[in-house]
């Protein structure tokens, strides 16, 4: 079997997984063929590594996955950190406050830098139910004792979109914003994306962007959809990332990527 691309990379929530946290057969038996056939499959995901790991296990993955939005190149294999960018904490505090002054107080959460970096929950914060651990704080100063690779940000009122809208406008460029997910607007270094992580990630197997396919779900995607040579949108994606995508597939309930994989091969 051929395979027209080198690299297909995968966004993990929304996409590779379905709601439930778990991998399909039909999608697992595509990424098996896909990989036989001599393509590489990354998985590039917002979770940081710790939030990663099992997943990664579960599906007997050995190779490079690009976590943390970005910051983290991880060696599945080998359960090793190639590369971690970590957030300055001084200019986040001072975006925070900018966002604040805007918007009024916000709920916070952080995750910490490493193979087991924690991640540390605020009062306020709504956290998703689900088997991610997280350490609650009562004191949010807490979270600025150790090295970051984001802050998450909620806010009572406003919507995830008009949330990251409004924190956007208020930053600057002291760092940059991106809503992830439903619930979860985070706090990046500038200049941090998935493509960042992709584009080392693939200098390592010596794959190039044009050679890339890559499938997501959610406006943090649209970088990655930028840098590969084709981006394929879920049809449970967000509006912004349907817009820049080359192609639709089905839903991450409906083995969206096992679609578009199928045909290809």
């Amino acid at each position: 079997m051929t395979f027209p691309y080198k690299l297909v990379a995968t966004d993990l929530d929304g996409t590779l997984l379905r709601n439930d946290d778990t991998v399909s057969e039909r999608t697992r038996e595509a990424l098996a063929a896909v990989t036989a056939a001599g393509a590489a499959h990354i998985i590039v995901t917002g979770r940081a590594v710790p939030w990663t790991r099992h997943i990664l296990d579960d599906l007997g993955y050995n190779g490079i996955a690009v976590c943390g939005q970005g910051a983290q190149v991880y060696h599945a294999g080998e359960h090793k950190l190639l590369t971690s960018l970590t957030l300055d904490r001084q200019l986040a505090g001072l975006a925070l406050s900018k966002i604040e002054a805007e918007v009024g107080p916000l709920a916070l959460a952080a995750s910490r830098d490493g193979l087991d970096g924690e991640v540390l929950v605020g009062p306020g914060y709504r956290v998703q139910e689900g088997p991610l651990p997280a350490v609650f704080v009562e004191d949010a100063t807490e979270m600025w004792s150790a090295p970051l690779n984001k802050v998450y940000i909620q806010h009572p009122a406003l919507d995830d979109d008009a949330l990251a809208k409004a924190a956007r406008g208020a930053v600057g460029n002291l760092v940059d914003v991106v809503m992830a997910g439903p619930g979860v607007v985070e706090i990046l270094p500038l200049g941090l994306s998935k493509a960042t992580g992709l584009s080392l990630a693939a200098r390592r197997l010596g794959v190039k962007a044009a050679d890339t396919l890559a499938f997501g779900d959610m406006p943090n995607d649209i970088p990655m959809f930028a840098w590969a040579q084709h981006g394929v949108a879920m049809a449970n994606a967000h509006d912004d990332l349907k817009a820049v995508a080359q192609e639709i597939t089905a839903s991450n309930e409906d083995d969206g990527i096992a679609v578009v994989l199928e045909q290809l091969l």
